[in-house]
């Protein structure tokens, strides 16, 4: 059963999207299995001879590419009004033009209005200690899947349901947003909103689960795509500092509803260096102009909220923990191309507390990672222009030293070379073949 996993090794913004479209080329079928509209993958492509730009926040990926279908998965929460946005936004491109090209989970948990306010309003009340969230509404929804209260997408077809769900959860949310001083909600109004947003999806809602299973029975291969990245799961991540849901290749399998033994490949995605955003630990964080460098050139600002990313050299000990607890066979390196022009770059191999103990991998603790201190190998640089370059063998010796390098810190191949955000200014070293 050929199927293949892009998962971020880092903490998200690495690059996801360009890869996903990348190896859409070989799927038939793209799945994005977790997060929310808190995530946004940015796709450089070619169209009329202009590069073209589309940041997408729920759309898996590959919809860029005809004749493929995108399912958003059972473990994704979705803001409907949100991914209308999306959808209008490609069918006015023209892309997206056959429906069936789109599939929601019918039982994909909704983010509703009263998700959105309470993250809000939380995040403002933990004054200096905020956690960065988005304000999406993500973690309150998730909230309410696992208490058992959450409205589905299925919900928004049934005005019944619907209503009786709302009658049931409205009270105590509105408490809860009284509580923050924020505006309450009236029921009438969000049930109206919310069928209106039901009835233009619903000719893309079905059953995700049994559709991506019977996809894989008959062979076809099947991409699943992650949204942030490894650091940030709520489980192996640097808790508190996490998403709300399982960033990992292991949650392909609870939140697509796919069998382990189905998986046949799991690619890491990160960049020659490494960004964070929001709050948390960040051992190899450049607080000078070798940061504003990476933040420059790379362009490093959120495509969801704007927010300008923390920026700092490649972390291999983090990577390390990412490649095992994931399982990766292969690893795709993203934006080598800005550290093209620094003499010297710096990889961060270990950590070491001040009580002398060593860390070979990330502890995931956030008090005791925020006191590590980042231990580096120092790598000559280079000045050549990258762009262009689509051979191994064309890339300047000290990129290909550096490259393999970090192949040999994770002991996990090196399947692609991204060198600029266009989907042409690629190094693919291997295919993901059927």
């Amino acid at each position: 059963m050929p199927a293949h996993v892009v998962v971020g090794a880092q903490w998200g913004d690495e690059g996801k999207g360009k890869v996903v479209d990348l190896y859409t080329e070989f799927a038939d079928v793209v799945v994005r299995y977790q997060g929310g509209n808190n995530a946004g993958h940015t796709l450089v492509v070619e169209k009329d001879g202009v590069k073209d730009k589309t940041v997408l926040h729920l759309i898996p990926s590959g919809i860029l590419h005809a004749g493929k279908t995108c399912v958003i998965a059972s473990g994704v929460v979705v803001d409907p009004g949100i991914l209308l946005g999306e959808i209008d936004a490609l069918r006015s491109r023209g892309y997206l033009q056959d429906p069936k090209q789109l599939l929601i989970a019918q039982n994909a948990s909704v983010i509703m209005p009263f998700h959105r306010a309470l993250d809000l309003a939380r995040e403002a009340s933990r004054g200096a200690n905020k956690i960065g969230t988005t304000g999406r509404g993500i973690g309150p929804c998730y909230e309410d899947k696992t208490a058992r209260r959450a409205i589905m997408m299925r919900d928004l077809l049934d005005e019944a349901s619907l209503r009786a769900k709302l009658e049931r959860i409205l009270p105590e949310k509105n408490c809860l947003l009284a509580h923050y001083g924020a505006d309450t909600l009236e029921l009438d109004a969000v049930v109206v909103e919310l069928l209106e947003l039901g009835e233009r999806l619903s000719v893309y809602i079905g059953d995700a689960g049994q559709f991506v299973n019977r996809q894989l029975r008959l062979g076809r291969q099947v991409l699943f795509e992650g949204a942030q990245g490894t650091l940030l799961d709520i489980n192996l991540g640097t808790y508190p500092y996490v998403t709300s849901s399982n960033t990992t290749a292991a949650g392909v399998c609870t939140n697509a509803g796919v069998a382990p033994n189905a998986l046949d490949g799991i690619v890491g995605i990160t960049k020659a260096y490494c960004t964070r955003v929001g709050g948390g630990p960040f051992p190899s964080e450049l607080d000078d102009e070798v940061g504003e460098h990476l933040r420059r050139v790379g362009h490093e600002f959120g495509s969801t909220t704007g927010r300008p990313r923390r920026c700092g050299w490649i972390d291999a000990a983090a990577l390390r923990y990412a490649a095992r607890i994931n399982g990766m066979t292969g690893i795709a390196i993203t934006k080598l191309d800005v550290l093209t022009g620094l003499d010297t770059i710096r990889v961060c191999t270990r950590y070491v507390a001040d009580d002398g103990t060593e860390y070979d991998e990330p502890p995931m603790d956030a008090a005791t990672l925020e006191g590590v201190t980042p231990v580096y190998e120092d790598m000559p640089g280079w000045r050549e222009d990258i762009c262009d370059v689509r051979e191994w063998d064309d890339l300047p010796k000290n990129a290909q030293r550096f490259l393999r390098r970090i192949e040999m810190m994770l002991e996990v191949p090196i399947v692609l070379i991204s060198v600029g955000p266009a989907r042409a200014e690629t190094i693919v070293l291997r295919h993901l073949h059927r």
